[in-house]
């Protein structure tokens, strides 16, 4: 990528996410998602949106604009995962008869009905993991006697050794592996933004895969402050009934998620000693969820990273839908310019290391699909 770009383009906070074969960048007022299909094209996918914090301005204000991260995060989240199994075709299969008459009673089409009983089923599994049993284990121990410090601590340790045990496992799935691989190709590429050097994967390839802002880290800085919070407030408003300590778990969600939201940012803005040493448990943490990206995996987040600062390439043919269609991340540049007598890059082109990375990724999503077959 030109200097020039680099030069023209603000340092501003990139926000990310991995999704199914590609990333998604988030830039101040635009989406950008690039998902490598099994032809190995990049399909991108751009919108543009205006922040809460603009349309209402008390969602941008201290300690509420985390809980209104935290929500926007579940929303949109699964609402991007959805788009990019949209752009990777995997739900252009024929739906099958049960699927169509389920479609047909609810009026709604099978990829909407599929995503609206993973977030049901993903809710219920995170409130069950992280409030229903911790809750329990504070009563049972409350009620054989153990001070609120002891019940508090306890609690709290099972909930991160929950939440690590369902990271590992989580992270030995073949497809979240490589959903972890373009996590790690999201971080590396923010940090080559950051940096202000040229969005290329020989550059990001040189960043860590571990970032202060990752969601995984805020997750960690959560159990932390739920920890604090509680241990304060079961002193002070000691609560015997399972159930009722099951709805003070709930209802402090908000006010957990939005101080964390203020610390995480906090901790990711300074690099003073005593920062550093307070993100070290988030970014170790990163190890679980995160993997080191191939080649095309990078191109991939530099195509969304560039496309969310500077919107689709004027170039690029586009689908139905309206996506773009590249072949290679240099074509997201906005200095790029195609040759008049070369409509589609060829695989000729690439060095033979990065030829290497590209047929390395292509086996990997065809030992996926048979062992899905």
């Amino acid at each position: 990528m030109s200097n020039q770009q680099t030069q023209s383009c603000p340092r501003v906070d990139i926000g990310g996410q991995a999704v199914m074969e590609g990333v998604m960048m988030r830039a101040p007022r635009s989406v950008a998602i690039a998902v490598r299909r099994p032809d190995h094209s990049i399909v991108v996918q751009y919108k543009k949106y205006v922040p809460l914090s603009e349309k209402h301005k008390w969602m941008g204000y201290p300690f509420l604009r985390g809980m209104v991260n935290m929500a926007t995060m579940l929303s949109t989240g699964m609402g991007t995962l959805e788009d990019s199994t949209k752009m990777l075709g995997v739900l252009d299969e024929e739906p099958t008869k049960f699927e169509k008459w389920l479609s047909k009673k609810l009026g709604k089409g099978v990829d909407k009905i599929i995503m609206g009983v993973a977030i049901v089923l993903a809710v219920i599994l995170s409130v069950g993991l992280f409030m229903a049993i911790p809750a329990g284990i504070e009563s049972l121990l409350r009620s054989d006697g153990m001070a609120p410090l002891g019940y508090t601590l306890i609690s709290g340790i099972v909930k991160i050794l929950i939440l690590i045990g369902y990271m590992l496992f989580a992270g030995s799935v073949p497809d979240v592996k490589r959903t972890f691989q373009y996590h790690g190709a999201e971080h590396k590429t923010v940090y080559n933004h950051e940096a202000g050097t040229p969005l290329t994967p020989e550059n990001a390839k040189t960043f860590s895969r571990l970032h202060p802002r990752c969601g995984t880290a805020f997750l960690l800085i959560v159990m932390m402050i739920s920890i604090l919070l509680f241990l304060v407030l079961n002193i002070l408003v000691p609560i015997n009934n399972y159930f009722l300590r099951f709805l003070f778990h709930l209802a402090m969600l908000p006010i957990v998620a939005g101080t964390s939201y203020e610390v995480l940012k906090g901790l990711a803005h300074s690099n003073s000693a005593i920062t550093r040493i307070l993100r070290w448990p988030g970014l170790q943490m990163q190890r679980l969820t995160t993997r080191e990206p191939d080649y095309g995996m990078l191109e991939c987040a530099i195509v969304a990273m560039n496309c969310a600062l500077y919107g689709l390439p004027a170039h690029a043919k586009r689908t139905a839908e309206g996506w773009a269609i590249l072949h290679s991340y240099k074509e997201s540049d906005p200095d790029y310019v195609p040759e008049e007598d070369d409509e589609e890059p060829e695989d000729t082109e690439l060095e033979d290391a990065e030829l290497e990375d590209a047929e390395s990724a292509e086996t990997e999503i065809d030992e996926t699909d048979e062992a899905q077959s």
